[in-house]
């Protein structure tokens, strides 16, 4: 109708409303929502839901990036601490003797790591 008149599809809205009132008694003459409307509009519901749905999935995830820093930078600080304990001379830190892991049937002891 828009392009009968001549004129853009939100002036019909906006500017002249006799072609918004003529538009939708033309749409209520031919019974309904046309079928197209219809599953447009059951697409904006579905694309709003998933948005909704990414929206809640991108906020967790930012979450979990912030949790995952801070327990890397926890990490980085201990493992720190550890080696300049390891590396002062009034260091009481102690290597603890490495224990034989217990074979498993079926299985070829593996060779030590060079």
């Amino acid at each position: 109708m828009a392009a009968e008149a001549g004129v853009p599809r939100n002036a019909l809205t906006q500017r002249h409303l006799d072609l918004k009132n003529d538009f939708y008694a033309r749409v209520r003459t031919r019974g309904g929502t046309p079928d197209r409307e219809l599953r447009l509009r059951k697409q904006i519901v579905q694309l709003k839901e998933l948005r909704a749905t990414d929206a809640e999935e991108i906020k967790q995830l930012r979450a979990d990036v912030e949790a995952l820093f801070a327990a890397l930078h926890v990490s980085e600080s201990e493992s720190r601490q550890l080696r300049e304990q390891r590396i002062s001379p009034d260091s009481v830190l102690r290597v603890l003797p490495v224990q034989p892991r217990p074979r498993l049937a079926g299985r070829e002891p593996r060779s030590p790591r060079a």
